[in-house]
C-alpha cells in the first residue's frame, strides 16, 4: 500500500514570479508519493491563516509558504509579520511551515532576481524531500554553511 503525503502549497499574487510551480515541479521530479493542496492569497500577511487552514481543514502535513516582498521599508516589517505569523502557526499546529521569502531588493536586476527566485525555491522544494523521504542526507548536510538561492557558505 503506498502512502501518499498531502502537503500544502501557499502563494502570493504579490509574487512577481511563479514559485509555488517550480516547488512542486522540483518536488515531483524526486518522490512521486505527494499530493498538493495549492492556495493563493494577495500578500505575504495572509499566508498565515491560509498554512493553517490547509494544515487544520485540508490535513496537510506540511505547508511552503511563498512569497516575495517588495524593496520598501514597509514591506519588510509586512514580512517580518508575516514570517512571525507562520512561526507561531507552525507552533499551534506541531507542523513544519516551510518559508520562502525572496525580497525584491536581493536581486542585482531583474534577471539576477528571477535566478534568485528559482534556485531558492528549488533548494528549499530539495530541502523538504530531504527532511520528509531522505532525513539522513539532511543530517549529512547539517553544519556545512549550506545556503537557499546563493553560493554555500561553507564549513568553518
Amino acid at each position: 500500500m503506498v502512502i501518499t503525503m498531502k502537503m500544502g502549497i501557499c502563494e502570493t499574487t504579490f509574487a512577481r514570479f511563479d514559485m509555488a510551480t517550480v516547488a512542486m515541479d522540483e518536488i515531483k521530479s524526486q518522490v512521486s508519493d505527494v499530493t498538493f493542496v495549492r492556495r493563493t492569497v494577495p500578500g505575504v500577511k495572509d499566508l498565515p491563516v491560509a498554512s493553517k487552514k490547509l494544515i487544520e481543514e485540508e490535513g496537510c502535513e506540511l505547508v511552503m509558504a511563498f512569497g516575495m516582498p517588495g524593496p520598501e521599508d514597509i514591506d519588510k516589517v509586512c514580512a517580518h509579520e508575516a514570517s512571525t505569523g507562520l512561526i507561531q502557526v507552525q507552533l499551534m499546529t506541531n507542523t513544519h511551515i516551510i518559508e520562502v521569502f525572496v525580497h525584491e531588493d536581493e536581486g542585482r536586476d531583474e534577471k539576477d532576481l528571477k535566478k534568485l527566485a528559482e534556485n531558492r525555491t528549488r533548494q528549499h522544494a530539495d530541502n523538504v524531500v530531504k527532511m520528509i523521504f531522505k532525513p539522513e542526507k539532511l543530517r549529512r548536510e547539517a553544519g556545512m554553511g549550506m545556503r537557499e538561492g546563493r553560493e554555500d557558505k561553507g564549513p568553518l
